[in-house]
């Protein structure tokens, strides 16, 4: 393979799983790659199935971004490196990894202020038109693919990725030991926020739901209170932090009643383009309201997380499926108590 080092076969083609439009998938025999100088070659073990695949696969598109030619779904990834480009030491070579699927450009004035998960000119997996990892191998630049230590299985190091989201969350939310916190949404990146919360020292972990299996299931994880948003109302909690994890308007309008002064409130899940919020809330309060759009700089605080048991990410796996299955794979939200998914290619 030319600019790489190798010291494990490498074939020359390889198996992926590609969307071609909305609802249409495809198995398909492709180049492997070849990394270029400052990257890895990566065979995939594991692919968290996140929603953004689901609603890619169910609507073609998610805001502007538009499948507009094929694409391969799936960024939450591990796996081994198998190759390294001409910049990167050969010693990387059979390292377990998790994957962080983003390339930013690394000069922009975001990048350089230390919010690379900001820059404009950011390629991320499975992000039009960029491919994503339900194949057997791919490429990422050396830094972005993180060692991960034998006691993370496959399937945890892969979900570094949504509990990346779950800490960039909280440290936007400014949780602290003894910070009582209100979490609105009970599926995994809320189940994994709540999670987080606890192990940045979160006295109190409140956990917003109207399923009551979602409910229980965020009390198994760390939950110190649920409550049933039909029945329970949470103005006047005098909360330090609302993360909404919904993206249901009826749960963001009001988790911002349920804040204290000063506080924050972080907006996680994708729901409705436009919102009204309470502006006297916020206003006469002086919430500080902010959104997340990826991470930065949360792989190794996740991995240790992970290692330490802080965080339980294993359980989280409710099915496994193969590059012939990926289409069940990212259906299986509509199966009962279902929670992750992963495609093993």
């Amino acid at each position: 393979m030319s600019r790489s080092t190798v010291r494990e076969e490498v074939p020359r083609t390889m198996r992926a799983s590609v969307l071609l439009a909305k609802g249409r998938l495809r198995l398909e025999e492709r180049p492997v790659p070849a990394p270029a100088a400052d990257e890895v070659l990566v065979r995939v073990a594991s692919v968290g199935v996140c929603g953004s695949d689901v609603h890619y696969y169910r609507e073609g598109r998610i805001g502007d971004f538009v499948v507009d030619s094929p694409l391969v779904l799936g960024h939450e990834a591990s796996g081994r490196i198998v190759a390294v480009g001409t910049s990167v030491s050969e010693d990387r070579i059979g390292e377990r990894v998790a994957i962080e699927p983003q390339r930013p450009c690394r000069t922009c004035a975001q990048c350089t202020a230390g919010r690379y998960n900001l820059c404009p000119h950011m390629r991320f997996y499975a992000t039009p038109p960029v491919d994503g990892a339900f194949q057997e191998y791919v490429t990422i630049q050396a830094p972005f693919a993180h060692p991960v230590p034998d006691t993370v299985s496959d399937d945890v190091a892969a979900l570094l990725e949504p509990l990346s989201v779950g800490i960039w969350a909280c440290r936007k939310a400014a949780i602290a030991p003894g910070s009582r916190v209100l979490i609105a949404g009970a599926g995994p990146i809320g189940v994994i926020t709540a999670q987080s919360a606890k192990a940045f020292g979160a006295a109190e972990v409140i956990v917003s739901d109207p399923v009551p299996a979602r409910r229980a299931m965020a009390e198994r994880y760390g939950a110190t209170t649920t409550l049933d948003p039909a029945a329970d109302p949470v103005a006047g909690l005098d909360v330090d932090a609302f993360i909404d994890c919904s993206g249901a308007t009826p749960a963001v309008r009001a988790g911002i009643t349920a804040v204290r002064g000063a506080g924050t409130v972080v907006l996680v899940g994708m729901g409705a383009d436009d919102v009204p919020l309470p502006i006297p809330v916020i206003q006469n309060r002086e919430l500080q309201v902010t959104g997340v759009f990826r991470y930065t700089g949360t792989w190794p605080v996740a991995a240790g997380l992970a290692a330490s048991g802080q965080v339980d990410l294993e359980s989280l796996v409710t099915g496994r499926f193969d590059l012939d299955h990926v289409e069940d794979a990212l259906n299986a939200d509509l199966v009962p108590g279902a929670l992750k998914a992963v495609v093993r290619p």
